[in-house]
């Protein structure tokens, strides 16, 4: 009875052909996504970590050099205003780009009508190429015929330097940024929100609580796993400013908006140092290392 079993349940040629066939074509769907994730993101960090020690043209062979690199970038004038900027700008981020998606999506989900129409319009920026978006900001922050500068004067205020002054060009690259990722922050949101128990809002009603007592009380409280990874992503990502100084500023006024993305882009491709580059490269990995390894945590230990 054993043997007709264990016979029964024995699988014939063609079921072995089919799910070997299966099994192969699955795994070379995984190994080409594993062999374009090596070659675009593995590489180029293990290629980074090696030509912050090597100095190259990429011509002739590479000289290593030991620390050089990284005694170059430090000692560089650009080098400590670049990191305090980033610093700056991803806590300037932080202050007004974290809290606006997240207002927004309070506001589309405390809507009862043209919801998808408005997810739609906050969307939008996302959808428009960065160069694109940057550009038309450019031409908003413009001295003259600028759109801000012309809203300013129709309220009878003076005009401002938006990008031309130390004290408002940083604030100015934090509106850009703000706008162009306002759409998929307000979509993350969202998402969080109609997840809630309508229960707990309805009880709160019950109790009295206005809007604002029910945002503090209810959606908060219920959000905070998904509010903690978007700061941390949030963090992550604002670090590596680099298209809004490359196109709006070009690191001025006085390295007022030199980032250390920037920094290492002109290294590399404005000084030819590719070595230094890479320095400043492994130094900013390094960085943002740390925020990862913490986002990563959270991830594992609230199973998102």
């Amino acid at each position: 009875m054993t043997t007709m079993t264990a016979r029964g349940r024995r699988r014939t040629p063609g079921a072995v052909r089919r799910g070997l066939r299966r099994n192969l074509t699955a795994y070379g769907f995984l190994c080409g996504a594993l062999i374009c994730f090596a070659f675009f993101s593995w590489y180029p960090m293990v290629r980074e970590f090696l030509l912050s020690f090597q100095k190259t043209n990429f011509v002739g062979p590479p000289e290593w050099i030991g620390l050089d690199n990284f005694q170059t970038v430090t000692e560089d004038s650009a080098f400590g205003p670049a990191w305090l900027n980033t610093a700056e700008f991803t806590g300037l981020a932080l202050v007004v780009g974290y809290a606006v998606p997240f207002v927004a999506a309070i506001v589309l989900n405390e809507l009862r009508h043209a919801k998808a129409y408005l997810r739609f319009v906050v969307y939008l920026p996302v959808m428009l190429p960065p160069a694109v978006a940057v550009l038309l900001f450019k031409w908003f922050y413009d001295p003259g015929p600028g759109l801000f500068n012309q809203i300013l004067s129709m309220v009878h205020l003076p005009p401002l330097a938006w990008l031309d002054s130390t004290s408002t060009a940083l604030i100015s690259l934090v509106i850009v940024s703000t706008w162009m990722n306002l759409g998929t922050g307000t979509l993350i949101y969202l998402a969080a929100l109609q997840s809630i128990p309508s229960e707990l809002y309805e009880a709160a009603e019950l109790d009295g609580a206005g809007l604002f007592k029910r945002v503090w009380h209810v959606t908060i409280p219920q959000t905070k796993l998904i509010l903690l990874v978007m700061l941390l992503l949030q963090i992550v990502a604002t670090m590596q400013v680099f298209i809004e100084p490359y196109l709006l500023t070009g690191g001025g006024p006085e390295n007022a908006t030199v980032t250390v993305a920037y920094l290492m882009y002109q290294y590399a491709f404005s000084f030819g140092n590719f070595g230094g580059g890479g320095a400043l490269g492994l130094m900013l990995m390094l960085v943002l290392m740390v925020f990862s390894a913490v986002y990563l945590r959270v991830s594992r230990d609230n199973q998102i």
